[in-house]
């Protein structure tokens, strides 16, 4: 019973699942890698000898003595492997981002080093790969109608900082209401999600201090753990027993070469990660924090809005208390269909990230429309709009996603991440099939994003889905039928129903370098 397991420390079932992949796969994989770059090499001899037209940013002859800007492997990658998909990605809407989207149709007559656009707009494709988890990107309705109300009043722009002439009456609000909505004592609003994790991870912590974190965390975690100083170690992603093997050594060991003790340890967690479709283990991560006295970070970027019977995030997930996580960080672009992030905490944190975060000190102050977004569509989930609107999203957004995943699993394809995750990874692994399923769906109408390298392990690419409340059962039936067809076609279900428990699972040890003293 997975309820009672872990020391009784769930109150809810945690079912997640990673299926092995199939050995003949992973080595044809391999084998289809290996002939990209044979051939990426023969391409390359004969742009050198003029024989093909080299279309890729180059040296000119007068700089050829300078250290090279473009030739790497990371750009021979870019030209030989990229460029035969990159028609899969950068798509242009030209509408609102909702349960459906308009694409304006573009044609490439050179293997995809350019595009030239047709002047057709693509009408009506079901998508299924905007992170709009609560249907709240929309053109029309109160949250429209309220942006638009401060759009007239206050303008688009503040053109200052919070610390100068930035400083709104809305963002003020916004802040209580973020503070109230999360059930801690203080909040703070930035204007860039990414930021608000890159720039205030180094006024948390610096030299001496040691940074713990899941090794499949997201870019801007990585980023701000780089720029801190901090040493930085990291543990397999949702694996307890390697968090808590680094915890007991940074203790006992303490800091390289002097053995003084750490000033500060930090553990980062993401509460959904957005490429396995994944739910941290927040009770157990707790449970050692406080057993080890460490710090806990927790980006509840995609979790916020889309977990918890009222969509307050992962901690109401598991039915744990605020007070429990000291830095709780999270944005605005997805659930609430806005822009920014925001981090809430103890009264003394927010104070002490006013005056030492780069974000809030130099960072412009965000946008009173998106403000006003944000406001009201978490003042809708709350239920403080007079209505039972954002509730019945937060619960359609819920039965979206366990039909979705049951259905997706019953047809035969692997699918990873937890039972209740909205963002929903299915495998392709080869990387022929990257491109063929991207163009597959969006010929039966339907967007899709698919992921490959280096976002991903070079053998685990895969196409994810995101969930949303706007999703009725007819778009998502509509959608699985065409998945299905499009499955059978590529040879896309490989499921043998195989489960990898975690502790098997590749570690990839290259997400940081570790920084010592």
């Amino acid at each position: 019973n997975p309820i009672v397991h872990n020391g009784g420390l769930y109150k809810r079932p945690f079912n997640e699942a990673f299926e092995e992949t199939p050995m003949l796969v992973a080595v044809l994989t391999y084998v289809g890698y290996g002939v990209l770059t044979l051939f990426g090499y023969l391409r390359d001899f004969m742009r050198q000898w003029k024989i093909e037209k080299c279309q890729n940013a180059t040296e000119r002859e007068e700089q050829k003595d300078f250290v090279p800007l473009y030739q790497d492997f990371e750009n021979f990658y870019n030209r030989n492997l990229y460029m035969r998909i990159r028609d899969s990605w950068n798509r242009p809407i030209c509408s609102v981002p909702g349960a459906k989207v308009d694409m304006m149709e573009r044609v490439s007559h050179d293997y995809n080093w350019t595009f030239t656009y047709t002047g057709r707009v693509i009408k009506d494709i079901i998508n299924m790969g905007s992170y709009n988890y609560l249907g709240f990107a929309q053109k029309a309705g109160t949250c429209q109608e309220a942006a638009a109300k401060v759009l007239s009043q206050y303008g688009a722009g503040v053109c200052s900082t919070r610390q100068e002439m930035g400083n709104l009456d809305k963002h003020e609000e916004l802040e209580k209401l973020v503070a109230r909505f999360l059930g801690v004592e203080s909040a703070m609003a930035y204007g860039m999600g990414f930021a608000t994790n890159s720039m205030n991870i180094p006024a948390l912590v610096g030299k001496g201090c040691l940074i713990l974190s899941d090794e499949l965390n997201h870019a801007s975690l990585v980023l701000g753990a780089r720029l801190s100083g901090a040493t930085i170690r990291i543990f397999k992603h949702n694996n307890m027993q390697s968090l808590e093997k680094l915890l007991k050594d940074a203790i006992v060991h303490g800091q390289p070469r002097t053995r003084r003790p750490w000033k500060k340890i930090l553990i980062l967690v993401e509460g959904i990660y957005s490429m396995e479709g994944s739910i941290v283990r927040l009770p157990e991560v707790i449970a050692l924090k406080k057993k080890y006295k460490s710090y806990l970070y927790l980006d509840e970027a995609h979790s916020i809005g889309a977990l918890g019977p009222s969509g307050r995030g992962v901690v109401e997930y598991f039915g744990l208390s605020p007070e429990d996580v000291d830095v709780m960080m999270g944005t605005f672009t997805k659930s609430f269909g806005a822009a920014g992030g925001y981090i809430g905490g103890k009264k003394e944190l927010i104070d002490y990230l006013r005056t030492y975060s780069h974000s809030a000190v130099y960072a412009t102050s965000l946008s009173p429309p998106v403000v006003e977004q944000i406001i009201t569509s978490m003042k809708c989930i709350m239920g403080e709009d007079g209505t039972t609107v954002g509730k019945a999203r937060v619960q359609q957004l819920a039965e979206n996603t366990r039909y979705f995943r049951r259905r997706l699993k019953e047809m035969g394809f692997i699918i990873y991440g937890n039972e209740d995750s909205p963002v929903v990874p299915l495998m392709l692994y080869m990387p022929a099939k990257i491109g063929a399923f991207g163009r597959e769906m969006l010929k039966r109408n339907i967007g899709v994003v698919v992921v490959g390298f280096p976002a991903t392990p070079i053998i685990e690419s895969r196409a994810r889905f995101c969930l949303s409340a706007a999703h009725t059962k007819e778009m998502l039936d509509t959608a699985l039928k065409e998945i299905n067809e499009v499955g059978d076609l590529l040879q896309l279900k490989y499921s043998r129903h195989r489960l990898v428990p975690l502790l098997d699972r590749p570690f990839d040890e290259t997400t940081y370098e570790e920084t010592e003293d």
